[in-house]
């Protein structure tokens, strides 16, 4: 009975050394040479400031920017759901449907570029495309101007935020105030921060089998660092690509290159707070996130995912969420006789 105690008791301290003590110390060393934690981030060549953070929250809400006075940046960006607007495509001017699918506002200033062909270089670039997209905002740098100089308050929060600048409410203005609030948006310390950081129990034993699939399996190959957005890949690396109800034609990055080695290239994405970020891929035609893992273990790694290995990474994939800005509501600058009207031609 005795050595039967003891071999119970050197089972459950083996089990708990091989838990608590190597393989997980040595997972988390081998994910903390791939990943990064989110941490607030400067914004190159445009410096943020508190006046101007709060000038590009206002813009930000502000439907007034789209010809119609119904579409702001939030309206497809939702800062409430995720970042995004829970639709496979977004629905802009007159009912009008966009040809992808909305990516996550959230974490965005990490990206190597912006949209899911990188067309804009930053932050900034990608605030002045929705605003003239006629699928989208419908409206011009003119008409933006004139609405924006409608109104006294704007004018004074223009001037508050850039001081140095003789006439400050200019377009370029706008979307650099955009950008510096956007560079706000976003999730730190979600479990899986927690744990790179060196917090081993902030991980149960699944997700921490679904993150050594991850790796295993190379799915970091694309989505390290940041966990996407800093590179591009072709959708279907190994295996075939998606059937076309999901790809539905997209060519990708080839659109803005015509170079062919870009056909159905896209902008890796970014798989933070994913689990809140539905529906998947360019085309939103994929709602449940087992489904969009299974998909892609075929597509991009050739390789059939069992049942068990979906089911941990996306256990893994969950621990990605963090914690989501809190943004309040800003109250808009009044309207004026001169501020032009909505326009829904």
């Amino acid at each position: 009975m005795k050595h039967r105690k003891w071999l119970v008791v050197g089972l459950t301290v083996g089990v708990c050394l091989s838990f608590w003590g190597p393989a997980s110390a040595d997972l988390l060393k081998e994910a903390q040479e791939v990943f990064r934690p989110v941490k607030a981030k400067k914004i190159r060549g445009n410096p943020a400031t508190p006046l101007k953070i709060d000038l590009g929250k206002i813009l930000y809400f502000d439907p007034r920017l789209s010809s119609s006075g119904l579409i702001s940046c939030n309206t497809c960006h939702n800062v409430g759901m995720g970042g995004g607007d829970f639709q496979e495509v977004s629905v802009g001017h007159k009912w009008q449907k966009g040809p992808r699918n909305a990516p996550t506002v959230l974490n965005s200033v990490f990206h190597t570029a912006q949209f899911w062909d990188g067309r804009a270089r930053d932050l900034a670039e990608q605030a002045k495309g929705p605003v003239q997209a006629s699928v989208e905002m419908n409206n011009t740098p003119e008409m933006v101007l004139k609405t924006l100089n409608s109104m006294p308050e704007y004018q004074a929060l223009f001037r508050q935020a850039f001081p140095d600048e003789k006439d400050p409410v200019t377009f370029d203005n706008m979307a650099k105030a955009i950008e510096v609030f956007e560079a706000t948006l976003i999730t730190p310390n979600s479990r899986f921060d927690q744990f790179l950081g060196g917090n081993e129990s902030a991980l149960a034993a699944e997700e921490k089998e679904g993150l050594r699939v991850f790796m295993n399996k190379e799915c970091s190959k694309c989505h390290g660092y940041h966990l996407g957005g800093t590179s591009y890949s072709p959708f279907g690396v190994i295996g075939d690509t998606p059937p076309d109800d999901i790809m539905t034609g997209d060519k990708g990055r080839y659109k803005v290159t015509r170079n062919e080695d870009d056909i159905y290239k896209f902008k890796v994405p970014s798989l933070r707070n994913i689990e809140i970020t539905q529906p998947y891929f360019h085309s939103g035609k994929v709602w449940d996130l087992r489904e969009a893992v299974a998909i892609m273990g075929s597509a991009q790694l050739g390789h059939t995912l069992n049942e068990k290995e979906i089911d941990q990474i996306v256990a893994f994939l969950k621990t990605t969420t963090g914690e989501q800005p809190k943004v309040e509501y800003p109250i808009l600058p009044k309207a004026t006789m001169e501020t032009p009207r909505p326009r829904l031609d």
